[in-house]
């Protein structure tokens, strides 16, 4: 389980994130706890956040905070892989770590693949409990 003090698993999960924004259509990759605090991540270095970035984002954050913790279809659907939303400005998904509690949130170009993006997630991130 993570724990809030664990400097060496938010080093790593920071490590994953900057890895991910070496991905050219990734504009912010972050970790995020259950009490909605970005712990690792953030933009892209050299990046200029649109206007608005920072409200989307959370926005989106407090709705799959919401959905990510909702388990009325787990059983008979499985649980939820990750969640995506696609704007005509952005591709916003969320990555749900159950055991953690936390969730990988990325904001992307638009034209972004969303399964594209899934697969470098479940391939960076797959040694990360």
């Amino acid at each position: 389980m993570l724990l809030m003090g664990d400097s060496n698993t938010f080093q790593l999960y920071g490590e994953k994130c900057t890895e991910l924004l070496s991905e050219s259509e990734i504009r912010f990759a972050g970790i995020v706890d259950k009490d909605g605090q970005l712990v690792a991540g953030g933009f892209k270095d050299g990046l200029v956040p649109h206007e608005g970035d920072e409200t989307r984002l959370q926005s989106f954050l407090e709705f799959v905070s919401k959905a990510s913790i909702r388990k009325e279809y787990d059983e008979s659907l499985g649980p939820i892989n990750y969640l995506a939303a696609r704007r005509d400005k952005a591709v916003l998904v969320s990555f749900p770590f159950p055991i953690t509690q936390i969730l990988l949130l990325i904001s992307a170009e638009p034209t972004a693949n969303i399964e594209n993006l899934a697969k470098k997630v479940v391939e960076i991130f797959t040694d990360v409990n």
